[in-house]
């Protein structure tokens, strides 16, 4: 089961890169963010054509999240646990019915800048209630991935220039400290897991020549459950795709599991 997760930073502006790398790369399940729609607007038939189921949790003009699959999907649940209030379209899930199912969360962790301040507040307790509901996943021992845009650079080996980032919401002490937190539950970073080394990035910002002077930080990840990461077969970062004609500013992370 190939499962990539990419923020492709509006689903209007970037519907031909997304269905152009549909069919190239054919993943069996794509974990999207920032698809920036209502549900009703989603351009479904252009992806179910293609032979994609569609289950997406919509936000007009911001957020959003989706899963496309090829696979059947159960048990699709929208929104993550623990605030009724919270309005912001950043979690769904479904369990992708494969040769052994998988259960596929996908998340678009807030941003968080300026820090400090409420965004940045939201942040950390945005990472609070995930870290719940993780631990309630983890209690059911089935393989799942909590994958999509974390806005959180790990380490210094996931930036180019990490003292670029030292103040910045994504690499703060207490950003790192949270996500820390979360992988000691149990989970494996798959990336990490198959490459150790610095100087893999998975978004480069549209300013200051970034992706030309490769200025890229690793904020897009994978992470398993143990049930997971034990048929984790492959995992990479698909660089490419950000050199074509009006590309997301991030690109696709993958893992390829024996399921």
């Amino acid at each position: 089961m190939k499962i990539a997760t990419f923020n492709i930073n509006g689903i209007k502006a970037r519907l031909p890169v997304l269905t152009d790398w549909l069919r190239d790369s054919a993943p069996d399940v794509a974990v999207l963010q920032e698809i920036k729609s209502v549900d009703q607007a989603f351009p479904r038939e252009q992806i179910e054509d293609l032979g994609y189921t569609v289950e997406t949790h919509g936000q007009k003009g911001f957020n959003g999240v989706a899963i496309l699959s090829r696979l059947p999907l159960e048990d699709v649940t929208r929104g993550l646990p623990g605030d009724p209030d919270d309005e912001q379209a950043r979690w769904i899930e479904a369990t992708a019915m494969g040769a052994r199912p998988v259960r596929i969360c996908g998340l678009y962790l807030p941003n968080g800048n300026p820090a400090p301040g409420p965004k940045y507040d939201y942040k950390l307790a945005w990472m609070a209630r995930l870290q719940a509901r993780v631990h309630d996943i983890l209690q059911t021992e089935e393989p799942a991935t909590i994958c999509g845009d974390y806005n959180v650079i790990p380490q210094d080996d996931d930036a180019a220039r990490p003292e670029a980032w030292r103040d910045d919401a994504l690499g703060l002490p207490a950003t790192r400290d949270a996500f820390r937190r979360l992988v000691n539950l149990g989970l494996t970073d798959a990336f990490r897991a198959v490459d150790p080394g610095a100087g893999h990035y998975s978004f480069w910002d549209y300013q200051a020549g970034a992706w030309d002077r490769n200025l890229g930080i690793r904020i897009d990840h994978h992470l398993l459950t143990p049930q997971a990461a034990d048929l984790l077969q492959a995992a990479w970062i698909e660089k490419d795709l950000r050199a074509r004609e009006k590309p997301s500013d991030h690109v696709p992370v993958w893992v390829d599991l024996d399921a």
